[in-house]
């Protein structure tokens, strides 16, 4: 040391190159120490960092672990009841052989419960039918009652086209003998005119309503007053008095020859109680139009000319159109011969008894 520090001493004038160079690989060397500490230090901070964010990444993971695994429990448990309501379930069905033996009842149940569907079909299929034959027994009893109660051809033929229809219906050989009487019947109601009574009964209901209008019509006389008048010079006393007779003779007049009867006019309640009269006359006529009474209806139509030509003026325009509308319907026919059903009424009910033979014959074999 003693050696390094004379040397020094010795050469003072050379020294400042040598030291220069020496001094600039230290500072480098601390330099690059300096960066390498910074570098380390930064990379332990990354370290620190990632392994800090690995540890929040792991807790994450282990906490939404933590929920699955709560919620499997939850379902575990769930399970766990159901599988003892199942048990508990089974545990109160009865045993095998219990259910063997109820599904061979409910197989057997079955099959009795198809059979007597079966039957019960036919035995409904075949009243059915017989309802059906009363019902065409019953439509011609009502057709013979519309035909005697009320001479009604077109009500009676719709009832026999219905007993014949569900006769068709049938489809069984043994009823041709009933549907072609019940043929000869629908011919014969064919060929049966209907009276329009409905019509007859409306005109009639238009005559009452003018009745009230009809009046007594004054006579009126022809004079020769005026002729009288002009033979005579105007203003002296034969002009004053065939002026006056003039018009006296508008309200009277003397027939000392009078080859006709001459009838008084008719007071105002002597009018009303021959309208009223007349009025109840052509109402008869209306019932007996509805009711098909042939001779009741020509009795009333007679009744009301009778009063009409008896006390009105046969010369009233009124009186006349009257007449002449009393007259026409006098001519329209109200009644009428309605054929007899009693032939087809016992053709269906032979055809019913025919049926039930069958029937009864079986019934009574031992």
């Amino acid at each position: 040391m003693s050696e390094t520090v004379l040397s020094h001493t010795e050469q003072p004038a050379a020294p400042d190159a040598p030291e220069t160079s020496t001094a600039t690989p230290a500072r480098r060397s601390g330099t690059g120490l300096a960066l390498l500490a910074l570098l380390v230090g930064a990379a332990g901070v990354a370290v620190g960092g990632w392994g800090v964010w690995q540890v929040r990444q792991l807790q994450g993971s282990e906490q939404g672990q933590g929920e699955h695994l709560q919620a499997l429990n939850q379902r575990a448990d769930a399970l766990q009841q159901r599988e003892q309501q199942l048990t508990a379930q089974l545990a109160s069905l009865p045993p095998a052989s219990e259910l063997e033996d109820r599904r061979r009842l409910v197989a057997q149940l079955q099959g009795d419960q198809q059979r007597l569907s079966q039957r019960l079909e036919t035995v409904l299929g075949e009243s059915r039918k017989e309802w059906r034959l009363a019902e065409a027994e019953h439509l011609l009893r009502l057709a013979t009652l519309r035909l005697s109660a009320l001479q009604d051809i077109t009500s009676a033929k719709a009832l026999v086209e219905g007993a014949d229809e569900i006769l068709r219906e049938q489809s069984d050989p043994g009823a041709f003998a009933a549907r072609e009487q019940l043929a000869r019947s629908l011919a014969t109601l064919n060929s049966t005119q209907q009276p329009d009574r409905t019509g007859l009964f409306l005109k009639l209901a238009a005559q009452r309503e003018l009745v009230q209008q009809l009046s007594a019509q004054s006579p009126e006389f022809a004079s020769n007053a005026d002729a009288l008048g002009a033979l005579t010079g105007d203003g002296d006393g034969a002009s004053r008095w065939s002026r006056w007779w003039a018009e006296i003779s508008k309200y009277f007049h003397i027939e000392f020859n009078a080859d006709d009867n001459v009838r008084p006019l008719l007071s105002g309640q002597s009018l009303n109680q021959l309208r009223l009269a007349l009025s109840l006359t052509i109402e008869q006529a209306q019932w007996a139009a509805l009711n098909g009474e042939e001779k009741v209806y020509r009795q009333a139509l007679d009744d009301a000319r009778s009063v009409l030509l008896a006390n009105f003026n046969a010369d009233n325009p009124q009186s006349k159109a009257m007449l002449d509308s009393l007259n026409q319907l006098a001519d329209q026919p109200v009644s009428v011969v309605t054929p007899d059903l009693s032939e087809s009424l016992a053709a269906v009910q032979a055809y019913i008894q025919r049926r039930h033979l069958p029937a009864e014959a079986e019934g009574t074999k031992p």
